[in-house]
């Protein structure tokens, strides 16, 4: 079995992420502004790990999204990142990792997915159950054209999970492939008929559930660098399947298209996992590559490198946590921590509130990961700031 270090699976992972330096990585240029070149360099973003998740959140002057992208694409306007999904682009939105923007050819791939979900996992049959507002919103769509689920009719109800019956039935139908989100304008998603939105070559293809598996395992583990067999599942949410998963994993290593590697931890104990030869490779070439100094970035906390909480203590020994669901009172270090990553290491955390109309980043709370993680953080900062066209106030690094 192969073996690889800590810092060597670090340094691939964000390799692999487009995190280190472009001499090292080929990542792709950043982009100015808002054009086709800038659209066309968050594509390459999004296809090295085949999505780009999704999330509501602003607090911080942008979404999730916008935020990734921002941190590998200097110059790219964060705007640019909530119209992505458009007719006639290469993305299709989806469940991938969560609810994801991912490429057009991905889309085949999920159908064993869509079928899965014919009864939502939620709601059930929620479909036979309302037979007369699935029949409703079927009719409407086909004859009046693409609806926003803003708009959509139906009897509301207070609290989370009690959404409109017609908010309910067009998520289950899109979850089966019977629709599909056409763009998101406001961040409200706007249904269609799949085949106004897919293209038809893509809508027919099928790809059979024992060529999917594999598929999106080794779309996982390229997205990683290193990783062990849960991290691959996490990735596209693989539950449930570990007799396919495990077949899928040894028609990979059978075709060589993967070899089992196991990380050295620091306590001289190995994990298993998994690496592409090409990536074994690579992670020689970075590990003999001494890093320059770097001036820091900001890293959206559902960043593909830190939503595995486990393999981000056990690579940067740092404790990712997401409080958004914590009473204030409970919380260590903010509502919306962002991480502070200069060169290999994850330095520093700062918690943002922006205020759009004052024109203010108010950093609520900046703490120092590292010794020297207050220049990296500050610059992260003021980059990021600049980037929404806003001012850094309150407690800078």
């Amino acid at each position: 079995m192969e073996t690889i270090s800590i810092p060597e699976a670090r340094r691939l992972a964000l390799a692999r992420a487009g995190l280190l330096k472009p001499e090292w990585t080929a990542m792709p240029a950043g982009a100015k502004g808002s054009g086709k070149r800038a659209r066309d360099a968050a594509h390459r973003v999004i296809g090295r790990f085949g999505y780009l998740q999704l999330d509501t959140v602003s607090i911080a002057g942008a979404r999730s999204h916008a935020i990734l992208l921002l941190s590998r694409l200097a110059g790219f306007d964060p705007a640019l990142a909530e119209e992505l999904l458009q007719p006639g682009q290469p993305l299709f939105e989806y469940w991938g990792h969560e609810a994801s923007w991912m490429p057009m050819e991905l889309y085949p791939v999920f159908g064993f997915r869509r079928r899965a979900l014919r009864h939502h996992p939620w709601w059930g049959n929620i479909v036979g159950a309302h037979p007369k507002e699935a029949r409703t919103l079927r009719r409407r769509i086909r004859e009046e054209g693409p609806l926003r689920s803003l708009d959509m009719e139906g009897q509301g109800s207070r609290g989370w999970w009690d959404l409109k019956i017609m908010k309910k039935i067009a998520t289950a139908l899109w979850s089966s492939g019977e629709l599909a989100v056409r763009e998101r304008k406001n961040f409200q998603r706007t249904y269609d008929l799949a085949e106004r939105v897919i293209p038809g070559n893509v809508l027919d293809a099928r790809v059979p559930e024992r060529e999917a598996v594999p598929r999106l395992l080794l779309l996982a583990l390229e997205g990683h660098g290193w990783a062990t067999t849960g991290t691959l599942c996490r990735t596209w949410r693989l539950s449930n399947m570990k007799e396919k998963i495990d077949r899928a994993l040894r028609r990979l290593q059978a075709e060589g298209e993967i070899l089992p590697c196991a990380l050295i931890r620091e306590d001289g104990g190995r994990t298993a996992g998994w690496i592409r030869p090409a990536d074994l490779e690579l992670a020689d070439r970075l590990n003999r590559i001494r890093p320059g100094s770097d001036h820091g970035v900001l890293l959206s906390p559902f960043d593909p490198v830190l939503w595995d909480r486990d393999r981000v203590r056990m690579l940067f020994d740092f404790d990712q946590i997401l409080e958004v669901f914590k009473p204030a009172s409970r919380r260590i270090y903010g509502y919306y921590c962002l991480p502070v990553l200069a060169g290999a290491r994850l330095v520093a955390r700062v918690d943002l509130k922006a205020d759009h109309q004052a024109g203010r980043l108010h950093v609520l709370s900046a703490r120092m990961e590292h010794r020297d993680g207050r220049e990296p953080a500050r610059f992260a900062l003021h980059r990021y700031a600049s980037a929404l066209q806003l001012k850094v106030t309150g407690a800078q690094p």
